[in-house]
C-alpha cells in the first residue's frame, strides 16, 4: 500500500512545527525577547502571521513558494514511512533547547537518491561542495564566519555608542514608539529573508508547493499559521533561552541593531551577489543566527573590558557545539536513511 499521501501531510505537519519552534525563534527571537513584557502575544502573532500570509502568498501566486531553494532537489513520487524520521528527530532535538540546522536535517533527505551507496564515497560527498549535501555545509560555514566575524567588527565599532548607552540610559518614553516602529520595520525585512531562505524546509514535502491547488496551499497556510500562534503563546519554548542569555537583548533598541545586520547577512547570501557560495542552494540560517550572536557577544566584552573572558568563550564555543551536534546528527539519518533506502 501506498503511503505516500499520508507521510506528505504527516511530514509537512511535523516539519512545519519543528522549523516554527526552532529557526522561527531563531529569526524572532530579539522580536519576541524585547516585547514580550510590552504587548500581548497574540499581537506580535498577528504581525508575524500576517508577513508570513503575504511571503507565502507571493510565492504561490509566482508558483514559486520555495523562492527557488528547491531547485535543485526534488520530492519522490513514493515517500515511504522513513521519509518521517527527520521532522521526528528535530523535533526532538528542538524542544531541548538545542539550535539545530532545519535544513541539514530535511533537506538532505530529499537528496539521498543522488548520493552514493558506498560509505566511503557518502562520506566524501560531505566535503564536495558540487555536491547538494556538501554544498549546503560549505554555503552554511561561510555563512557563520561571515556573521562572526561582521558581528565582531561592527559591535566593536559601535557598542561603546550604543549598547553602553543603552544599558546606562534606559529608553526614554518620549522615544520608544519611534524605535518600536524601526524595529518592527527590521523585523519584517528580516522576517521575509529567513521565509524566502528557510520555506523550502517545509514545502520540500509538497514538492516544492508549485503544485498544490487552493484548498491544498489555504490548508498548509492555516497549518503553519496556526503553529507559529503556538510558539508565540509559548513565548518562544526551550530555543528562546539562547536569545535571553546573550547581553541586552531585551533592549529594543538592541534587538534592532542585530535584526537588521542579521536581515542583510541573509539577504547578501541569498541573492550571491559576490558569486562565491553557491547561488539557490539553501543553507542553515541557523548557522548564521548563532554566529551573529557569538561575534555581537565577543564585540561587546572586548570593548568593555578589553579581552574575552573565558566564561564568554566557553559559552559560545556551547553554541557552537550544539549546532555541530545537529550536523552530526543530520549526517547519522542521511546514513541511516540511505541504508533503508537501499534494503527496502
Amino acid at each position: 500500500m501506498d503511503y505516500t499521501l499520508i507521510v506528505m501531510w504527516v511530514g509537512f505537519f511535523l516539519a512545519s512545527y519543528s522549523v516554527v519552534g526552532n529557526d522561527v525563534i531563531q529569526t524572532l527571537g530579539t522580536f519576541l525577547t524585547s516585547n514580550e513584557d510590552r504587548a500581548p502575544w497574540w499581537t506580535l502573532w498577528i504581525f508575524a502571521a500576517s508577513i508570513l500570509s503575504i511571503a507565502l502568498v507571493y510565492g504561490f501566486l509566482q508558483n514559486d513558494i520555495s523562492y527557488g531553494r528547491l531547485d535543485r532537489f526534488s520530492a519522490p513520487e513514493v515517500m515511504p514511512w522513513y521519509y518521517l524520521l527527520p521532522p521526528i528527530v528535530l523535533l526532538l532535538i528542538t524542544r531541548s533547547g538545542i539550535p539545530v540546522s532545519t535544513t541539514f536535517m530535511i533537506l538532505t533527505l530529499f537528496s539521498i537518491q543522488d548520493l552514493p551507496a558506498e560509505f566511503s564515497t557518502l562520506m566524501g560527498s560531505i566535503f564536495d561542495t558540487e555536491q547538494k549535501l556538501g554544498g549546503m555545509i560549505y554555503k552554511s560555514v561561510l555563512g557563520y564566519i561571515v556573521a562572526l566575524s561582521s558581528g565582531l567588527i561592527i559591535f566593536v565599532a559601535i557598542s561603546r555608542y550604543t549598547e553602553r548607552i543603552f544599558v546606562l540610559n534606559p529608553i526614554p518614553k518620549g522615544q520608544r514608539y519611534i524605535w518600536t516602529i524601526i524595529q518592527w520595520c527590521t523585523t519584517a525585512f528580516l522576517w521575509f529573508q529567513w521565509l524566502s531562505q528557510d520555506l523550502a524546509n517545509i514545502y520540500i514535502y509538497f514538492g516544492g508547493g508549485d503544485d498544490l491547488n487552493v484548498f491544498e496551499f489555504i490548508i498548509s497556510l492555516l497549518i503553519i499559521v496556526g503553529l507559529l500562534g503556538y510558539i508565540f503563546y509559548r513565548k518562544g519554548g526551550a530555543v528562546q533561552d539562547i536569545v535571553r542569555s546573550k547581553f541586552n537583548t531585551a533592549d529594543i533598541r538592541s534587538a534592532t541593531f542585530i535584526d537588521f545586520i542579521y536581515g542583510v547577512i541573509l539577504y547578501i547570501f541569498k541573492y550571491d551577489y559576490f558569486g562565491i557560495w553557491g547561488g539557490k542552494i539553501p543553507m542553515s540560517t541557523t548557522w548564521i543566527f548563532v554566529g551573529l550572536l557569538a561575534g555581537r557577544e565577543m564585540g561587546i566584552v572586548l570593548v568593555q573590558n578589553g579581552y574575552v573572558a573565558r566564561a564568554i568563550l566557553n559559552m559560545l564555543f556551547a553554541d557552537l557545539g550544539k549546532i555541530f551536534f545537529g550536523l552530526l546528527v543530520s549526517i547519522v539519518l542521511v546514513f541511516l536513511i540511505k541504508y533503508l533506502s537501499v534494503i527496502m
